[in-house]
C-alpha cells in the first residue's frame, strides 16, 4: 500500500467523527451472525474444546463481519463460537466499536454472562481484534472477568495505544480537534495513546492473574502504531509476530483479523495449546 492511503486512514477516522456530530438519532443493532454454525445458543461444548469462545469486533467493525472467516473456521474445529456487537453509538449504523471502552466492556460483560449460562460452562476463551483484543483488558481488571475467562488471544490490538501513525500527535497543534474526536468517537479517543483510559488500564500490570494472554501482531500494522505497542509484558503472556512465523506474510491491521490462516492457526494454538503445532507458511492450506 502506498504511504499516502495508509496516511489517509487515520483521517477518514477523524472525519467520520465530525459526521457522526450530524447524523440522526437512529441506534444501530445486530443481534447475531446468521450463518455458518455461530452464535448457536444450543451448542454444548464438548470434552475437547470445555469452553465456548467469543469473538470481539473491532472499531468500525460488527458481529458478522469481522468473523466471516474466523468464525466458521473454529467451528469447524469443533468450537462452540459467538459473536457480539458493542460501542454503538446513536446515528451510526452498522459501525460499532465507537462508544466508551468501558461502556462497551461492560456489554461484553453481559454477554460472556449469557453465552456461560447458554452453554453451562465456568469459563469462556475470548479472541478480539484491534479493539477487541484490548477492550476485554478492562472487563478482565475491573469488571470480575478474569473468574469467567480463561484465555484472552488480541490479534493486532492497540494495548498501549496508537499514534495512528503520527496523526494523534497533531492533535495538540489543532486547538478542538481532540474535543471533537473525544465527544463524537469516545471509544476512538480512548485508544490514542497516552489517554486516561489507557492509563487506568495499564496501571499497575498489562496482566491480572489466571488469565493466558496471547497477542499475535504483524510488522505491517499501519494503524496500531507502533506495532510493538501491542505486545503486551506479564507471566503469562506468548507475543508472536506474525513475520517470524512466515517471512512471506504481509498482512497488514485488517487483514490479519479478517483473512489469514496463518493468524487463525496461531489463535488455535492459543485456545488448545496442548494438542498446538507448529505454525508456518503452510498453515494457509489447513
Amino acid at each position: 500500500m502506498l504511504p499516502w492511503k495508509r496516511a489517509l486512514r487515520p483521517l477518514a477516522a477523524l472525519l467520520l467523527a465530525a459526521a457522526v456530530t450530524a447524523g440522526p438519532a437512529v441506534t444501530a443493532q445486530a443481534d447475531s451472525a446468521p450463518s455458518r454454525g455461530w452464535n448457536n445458543y444450543s451448542c454444548k461444548p464438548s470434552a475437547a474444546h470445555p469452553r465456548p469462545v467469543v469473538l470481539v469486533h473491532g472499531t468500525f467493525g460488527n458481529s458478522v463481519d469481522n468473523w466471516l472467516a474466523l468464525a466458521p473456521y473454529l467451528v469447524d474445529r469443533g468450537y462452540c463460537v459467538y459473536s457480539l456487537d458493542y460501542g454503538q453509538l446513536p446515528g451510526v449504523p452498522f459501525f460499532n466499536g465507537l462508544g466508551p471502552i468501558d461502556t462497551s466492556a461492560e456489554q461484553l460483560r453481559v454477554f460472556v454472562d449469557k453465552v456461560l449460562a447458554a452453554t453451562g460452562a465456568a469459563r469462556t476463551d475470548v479472541v478480539g481484534h484491534s479493539q477487541g483484543g484490548l477492550m476485554p483488558r478492562y472487563y478482565l481488571k475491573f469488571l470480575g472477568g478474569a473468574a469467567k475467562v480463561n484465555a484472552l488471544v488480541g490479534i493486532a490490538p492497540d494495548n498501549h495505544g496508537t499514534t495512528l501513525n503520527g496523526l494523534a500527535n497533531l492533535l495538540p497543534y489543532f486547538p478542538g480537534a481532540g474535543d471533537l474526536l473525544s465527544a463524537a468517537t469516545p471509544g476512538l479517543a480512548d485508544q490514542v495513546a497516552g489517554s486516561a483510559f489507557l492509563t487506568k488500564l495499564n496501571a499497575g500490570g498489562d496482566t491480572v492473574p489466571g488469565v493466558h494472554y496471547t497477542v499475535i501482531a504483524t510488522k505491517y500494522d499501519e494503524v496500531v502504531t507502533p506495532y510493538s505497542s501491542q505486545f503486551l509484558n506479564g507471566s503469562d503472556v506468548r507475543n508472536v509476530l506474525l513475520q517470524n512465523l512466515c517471512a512471506v506474510d504481509h498482512s497488514e491491521h485488517v487483514a490479519i483479523g479478517v483473512l489469514d490462516r496463518i493468524a487463525y492457526h496461531e489463535v488455535a494454538n492459543a485456545l488448545d495449546p496442548a494438542h498446538a503445532t507448529a505454525t508456518t507458511c503452510a498453515s494457509v492450506f489447513n
